[in-house]
């Protein structure tokens, strides 16, 4: 009897049609990848097998499974919506157990961790206390604790002092309010140029430091008076220039060492910070028949700061910005990979589980070993293609209907086999 046969192609379409509707439904979805039913022909076999003239018994699911190319990735503005470009997925951490998937849709908890919106961690290599990726894999956080000031230890300055100056009547000296607005000096001939930068003590608080250079009665020779809030810390110190207006190579590095500098507030009490040492490189600078000028001043003391703002750039390092300008590594996004990824166990949500076929998770950063790159402010569309969608449903749609023409061609025999006399 052909019913059995058609009862299965019918069931088989429906099957058909039901993936290929949970396909198109999910056509918007991020990071989706489209599923295909699977069938195979069913044959009655005894022990020693179906005769050479077996007729076949219907047709079975024999699987679906879900194909794993690129889909498109679409842009936006939130730092947090990642796009793996290339293969490998996403590693999350349910309260321990792994989960994978291609859904980049982040967002940070109360707590700072990056996670779904099903509350699943992101995983990533760590950082260690000076910034470096380390090996281990764990949850990533944001710190959103002030940062810890900096104070100053060097100072490197980078200067040409005119050579056609000549040595100033009035002698360098005298009291200074550097908090005055504007800050006052006396005896505005004392001196021939000067230069000020920031600097911070060990409580992240800003000090104005000055130089004042002034040239000596000696050829290629100047003096350089050192103030911090108008409060002289070094100085005179001599800078002697060779004829070709550099520094002698076998006395560098030319630097003013600054210790114990006591930091002061605006009524001249001490911060509480601690006394303090610092460096003022002055290497690199040189003594030409020009204008004064400074070209860069770089110190490497800062105040504290707030979190301001994320980053990731596309190995899936996450920068943390602050308020003081300064950036830290908090963690490089793990990618995984699979020898075999339709043998992932789909889990709702877009998420997948490792199973024996899938093989083991392999770790990596983004862009290596053949595992895709992150693309921050951007998501992954579903793969669907929704117009082959619809042509595959209208082929199922006539495999339901042939079938159950099958049956009404079999009930139509089997009422004739009945009304014979």
């Amino acid at each position: 009897m052909a019913f059995d046969t058609a009862v299965s192609g019918i069931k088989a379409a429906t099957a058909d049609l039901g993936v290929i509707g949970n396909n198109i439904a999910n056509s918007s979805t991020t990071g989706f990848k489209l599923s295909r039913a699977e069938f195979a022909d069913v044959y009655a076999t005894s022990l020693l097998g179906a005769g050479g003239n077996a007729i076949g018994k219907g047709v079975s699911l024999a699987g679906v499974t879900q194909e794993f190319t690129q889909g498109n990735i679409s842009f936006t503005n939130n730092a947090l919506d990642l796009a793996i470009n290339g293969s490998g997925f996403f590693l999350l951490s349910d309260d321990g157990a792994s989960l994978y998937t291609r859904a980049g849709n982040f967002q940070v908890d109360r707590e700072g961790f990056i996670v779904t919106s099903e509350g699943h961690r992101l995983q990533a290599f760590q950082v260690n206390s000076v910034g470096d990726i380390t090996g281990q894999v764990g949850d990533l956080q944001l710190d959103t604790s002030l940062i810890d000031p900096n104070p100053t230890g060097s100072v490197d300055v980078t200067l040409n002092l005119d050579s056609r100056e000549v040595s100033p009547l009035v002698p360098f000296g005298g009291p200074f309010d550097a908090f005055a607005v504007p800050p006052t000096f006396p005896d505005g001939d004392s001196f021939n140029a000067t230069s000020s930068t920031t600097i911070y003590d060990g409580l992240g608080n800003p000090h104005v430091m000055s130089m004042y250079f002034v040239k000596t009665a000696t050829a290629n020779e100047w003096d350089v008076h050192t103030l911090v809030d108008g409060v002289s810390t070094s100085g005179p110190d001599t800078l002697t220039f060779q004829s070709n207006g550099q520094f002698d190579p076998a006395s560098l590095p030319v630097e003013l060492s600054i210790a114990g500098w006591t930091p002061l507030n605006e009524s001249g009490s001490p911060t509480g910070a601690s006394a303090q040492d610092f460096t003022v490189s002055l290497s690199s600078g040189t003594q030409f028949g020009s204008e004064f000028a400074v070209s860069t001043i770089v110190q490497d003391g800062y105040t504290t700061g707030q979190l301001r703002g994320l980053e990731i750039d596309d190995s899936g390092v996450a920068f943390a910005r602050y308020t003081n300008g300064q950036a830290r590594a908090l963690g490089q996004i793990a990618i995984a990979g699979f020898t075999n990824p339709n043998g992932l166990q789909p889990l709702g949500d877009t998420t997948w589980a490792e199973t024996f076929s899938s093989g083991s998770a392999t770790l990596g950063e983004p862009g290596s070993s053949g595992l895709g790159v992150i693309q921050s402010g951007a998501l992954e569309d579903s793969n669907v293609e929704i117009t082959e969608q619809l042509v595959n449903m209208i082929i199922a749609q006539r495999n339901f209907q042939a079938n159950a023409q099958v049956i009404q061609t079999e009930d139509a025999v089997t009422q004739t086999v009945i009304n014979l006399r």
